[in-house]
């Protein structure tokens, strides 16, 4: 009897500490970290930041959950420089990278530059990423040489290809699109296959969505970090059978409607898989949405102008995090973050290794957190174009500095055809208070010039840093180069 007391106190004591060392190892896992990136999405397009016409529940629980930020800049408006930014923590005019790579481009990321996924991977984490690269499309610009482990998606924008964006159909030879080559769905290093019609578009987001769900179901044991840079709603729109037609904003609405699918099933694999408490989930967007494209395209929520400027629309867009325990639940962050953020917080997070390069981001753990009496980030600067800065905002003041743009305030394309845009040039400088004026409307410089001499402290010290070219600075002292495929 008491050797059969002992053997069961015996196997109890076992039992509770496998138990206690089981749930201590759990509990010092590091998280794992899924950030989904829309491309052309709106600061409107979301159901929790004043969406119309269509439905976005995954994403508003997804806020219920977590925190959403409503000063959250992308790093640039435009698609290969954004990219850069939040995948390097730098303003992609310091790394060289400016405006929208094409096929015809010989240039890409250097290889000298620190990713997210290189920080990840340097402390033993899985890494992926499915959808749109926009980085260069030549072998040592592409995702397995900077830090991923698996790569299935398209390596520039999908209306990068050598046919009409409403038809599907080749151009001629005279057409300056028909020097592209067919659009390449990669798998790796290797072109699985070609996209070829606006079909074969319409299955992008759920084969983006099946491959992030099959990972995870692999890598559940261990720390990942997933990078799902969707392809839409960029033009050419596409959307699978089984949202087609369903929203009320017509073919746009649909294709979010099947973004918002996309993040609910994600969502499920994490659940499913016991480890969403775990995993630090972002949404996001590379810039605001493309205007002149009309019911193709997005809203700006009330913001001015949109993609390719610098007024507001073209750089605040949706950010919605989700981290449970650390996160707080319901909350609105207003303190200004932007991409190039999340590299240095989620290196402070998981005592990740910084670059010895110089980058742009802070860590804003503590915003995340939900400590808003925290001011991480004072300023964000709007560069565009190769390298001009065309706008300093510090804390609820923006400066607009001269430059030249194309406004949206013309008439709009429909149904896939873009629409026309006007030149419009700022010729002397404009200050608007954010507080109180988001959508840009009245300019306030005669009121405050303090603002604009402290504003203008900030001009110049980045005029001399990265250069300015509307000023006629081409570099500053501290720019890098972008990789380039040697002659």
């Amino acid at each position: 009897m008491r050797k059969n007391t002992f053997l069961f106190l015996f196997s109890t004591v076992l039992f509770f500490n496998s138990y206690s060392q089981t749930k201590q190892k759990q509990n010092s896992k590091k998280p794992n970290v899924v950030i989904i990136f829309i491309d052309d999405e709106g600061y409107g397009d979301v159901g929790s930041y004043g969406a119309t016409g269509f439905q976005t529940p995954n994403l508003d629980h997804m806020a219920s959950q977590g925190m959403r930020f409503t000063n959250y800049y992308a790093a640039q408006p435009v698609c290969s420089a954004s990219r850069a930014g939040i995948l390097t923590g730098c303003y992609p005019n310091r790394i060289g990278v400016s405006a929208a790579l094409t096929p015809l481009h010989k240039k890409g990321i250097n290889s000298n530059e620190l990713t997210i996924a290189e920080m990840f991977k340097e402390q033993g984490y899985k890494t992926a990423c499915f959808g749109k690269w926009h980085l260069g499309w030549q072998k040592e610009f592409l995702p397995l040489q900077h830090g991923f482990d698996e790569y299935v998606g398209l390596p520039y924008s999908n209306d990068m290809w050598p046919r009409n964006n409403v038809t599907g159909n080749k151009y001629p030879k005279t057409h300056k699109r028909s020097r592209y080559p067919e659009l390449p769905l990669m798998e790796g290093n290797e072109i699985k296959k070609y996209i070829t019609s606006l079909k074969d578009q319409d299955e992008l987001t759920t084969l983006y969505t099946e491959k992030a769900v099959d990972f995870i179901n692999k890598n559940a044991k261990d720390p990942f970090f997933l990078y799902v840079p969707h392809s839409m709603g960029h033009v050419p729109l596409g959307v699978s059978k089984k949202f087609r037609g369903k929203s009320e904003q017509g073919l746009y609405g649909d294709v979010m409607m099947e973004i918002d699918w996309s993040v609910g099933e994600i969502s499920k694999a994490l659940e499913k898989n016991k480890i969403a408490d775990n995993t630090i989930f972002i949404f996001t967007t590379d810039n605001g949405p493309w205007l002149n494209y009309g019911n193709h395209a997005g809203s700006a929520g009330g913001l001015r102008e949109g993609k390719l400027s610098s007024w507001e629309g073209g750089q605040r867009v949706p950010f919605i995090i989700r981290w449970p325990g650390n996160v707080p639940e319901g909350t609105v962050c207003n303190k200004l973050a932007c991409a190039i953020d999340l590299l240095p917080t989620l290196a402070a997070i998981t005592d990740g290794k910084l670059s010895e390069n110089k980058i742009d981001g802070v860590d804003i753990s503590s915003l995340w957190k939900g400590n808003f009496e925290a001011t991480p980030r004072e300023t964000i600067l709007y560069y565009y174009r190769k390298n001009n800065l065309n706008a300093v905002r510090k804390g609820n003041w923006k400066l607009v500095l001269p430059h030249k743009y194309n406004s949206y305030d013309t008439i709009a394309g429909n149904d896939g055809v873009h629409g026309r845009t006007k030149k419009m040039a700022i010729e002397k400088p404009e200050l608007y208070n954010m507080s109180r004026d988001p959508g840009e409307q009245y300019n306030v410089i005669t009121s405050h010039p303090e603002k604009v001499k402290e504003l203008m402290v900030v001009v110049e010290k980045y005029r001399k840093e990265l250069g300015d070219l509307n000023v006629g600075i081409a570099t500053g002292s501290e720019n890098r180069k972008v990789g380039e495929i040697e002659k």
